[in-house]
């Protein structure tokens, strides 16, 4: 057993779980999301019985079912002296829960390989006896790969020297370093919500607490209530997505970077900018540098080629004073060994291409979202699909509190998707749901299709086939 979580905390985490009757199978669907979601992680103890039924003020007869519930679909194990424990996914791969081919997965929100990657690596493996003769892989990052990286921060208004770039595997191993090397147990770490969700994990999982401060699509982010949070808390460090915000889409006004980065300056704040979604742009036109700080030191900046060119080329990049970058690489070790040299030869190939590839990108996500967007408007006009302009995904108003019930009802039917609370930090967003473009615009309109079923469903609360599902997982 790895973990325990509290009563509190699952009932927190749940939300609004009680979307249809009976009530001991709306609450062991909720538990099935959680560890779907990976939010509740394998071999987690939960609550008793009789704490959790005081927790969501329900019988313990009622919780005994729904926990009866899940050992029948193996989702929890019952162990003597431990109570109830959350079991590993069966046949699961990276959250895949359904077997048929035929399934359309949402749930990563990254576009297909840029058309012309193939060849960028044929062209790479060509240097092959060079790299072999080589370690193969770097702490630091390729020379002229830091150079090509340093480039484009200068192309866009910030100076940079290649000693101020590091090479990461992705965006994800950049947060985490950046996290474990500035936080400690208790600090606080101002965040959006919604988020991101494996970034506010990567916070938490260094000891952060976390510090919410809300973004919406329609009004952007609450400015007194940043500000408020800031001259507050104090926090070590704010983790923002200023451009093309995952998941809401949304990009910040001149106003807001700067507001942000004044209250970060008075509060001491190191500013972490993910800039990974930032060059998926299809009707804004060209941004604004931002966050530029009379101090180096208190802005960082996370790159990525995972969403432009491919989720499966792991390489990113963290652009920051200096010192910070040696305090990043002293610590580096412990967490990995570097970045491989053959992914970094194929990265800076592309960035060489880099309008090109950008230049595509958008057109792709263009045919995607006026696509999706208007088969949403047309199936489902109750819903709220916010105006677009970039980015992966849409983050969609549904006219009920049911996100979790319509994407259990929908998996059923073969769609993998996110549910709204995925991507809250205190709880929430039940009314909306993450709705990804990046797929064939095909799969989008199938996948529309399946929504309108299951939405029906969802709204008639019709009991979802969570048996099928789970049975169907060999």
């Amino acid at each position: 057993m790895d973990s325990r979580i509290s009563a509190r905390a699952l009932s927190a985490a749940l939300g609004g779980w009680r979307t249809r009757e009976p009530a001991y199978e709306a609450l062991a669907d909720g538990v099935r999301l959680l560890c779907l979601d990976n939010r509740l992680a394998p071999r987690t103890a939960l609550p008793a019985e009789r704490e959790l039924a005081a927790a969501l003020g329900l019988s313990r007869s009622t919780v005994a079912a729904a926990y009866r519930s899940l050992r029948d679909t193996g989702h929890i194990a019952s162990l003597r002296g431990s109570g109830s424990v959350t079991l590993p996914l069966r046949s699961r791969d990276q959250g895949r829960t359904v077997s048929d081919p035929d399934a359309i997965d949402l749930q990563q929100a990254s576009p297909s390989a840029w058309p012309g990657l193939a060849g960028v690596i044929t062209d790479a493996a060509a240097s092959a006896t060079s790299l072999v003769s080589r370690v193969g892989y770097d702490v630091y990052g390729n020379a002229a790969l830091r150079e090509a990286i340093a480039a484009q921060y200068c192309a866009r208004g910030i100076p940079t020297t290649p000693g101020e770039v590091m090479v990461t595997t992705g965006a994800q191993s950049a947060i985490h370093l950046i996290a474990s090397v500035l936080l400690g147990r208790g600090d606080r770490a101002l965040i959006e919500s919604p988020t991101y969700p494996h970034a506010a994990e990567a916070l938490r999982r260094a000891g952060a607490r976390l510090v919410g401060v809300p973004v919406t699509t329609g009004s952007g982010w609450d400015l007194d209530r940043a500000e408020q949070a800031f001259a507050r808390t104090l926090p070590v460090l704010a983790y923002l997505m200023p451009d093309f915000h995952n998941p809401t889409g949304r990009s910040m006004s001149a106003q807001e970077r700067e507001t942000f980065l004044r209250a970060g300056e008075r509060a001491g704040s190191l500013l972490v900018i993910d800039e990974t979604t930032a060059d998926l742009d299809i009707d804004r036109g060209p941004r604004e540098p931002g966050f530029l700080s009379g101090d180096p030191t208190l802005v960082v900046r996370i790159g990525s080629l995972g969403k432009t060119v491919w989720g499966g080329l792991r390489v990113g990049w963290i652009r920051a004073d200096a010192d910070l970058i040696r305090r990043l690489l002293a610590a580096r070790s412990a967490h990995e060994l570097g970045t491989p040299e053959f992914e970094q030869s194929v990265a800076a190939l592309l960035l060489a291409q880099h309008q090109g590839i950008v230049a595509q990108r958008s057109e792709l996500l263009r045919l995607g979202r006026d696509a999706l967007g208007d088969a949403v408007a047309e199936a489902m006009p109750e819903w709220q699909v916010p105006p677009t302009h970039g980015g992966v995904s849409f983050w969609i108003e549904l006219d009920a509190p049911l996100s979790s019930a319509l994407v259990m009802s929908a998996r059923t039917r073969g769609l993998l998707l996110s549910a709204g609370p995925r991507f809250s930090v205190d709880g929430g967003y039940e009314r909306h749901l993450r709705l990804p473009f990046t797929a064939p615009v095909d799969d989008l309109r199938r996948a529309v299709d399946i929504l309108a079923d299951s939405w029906r469903d969802a709204r008639a609360g019709t009991p979802g086939h969570a048996r099928e599902l789970y049975d169907a997982v060999v």
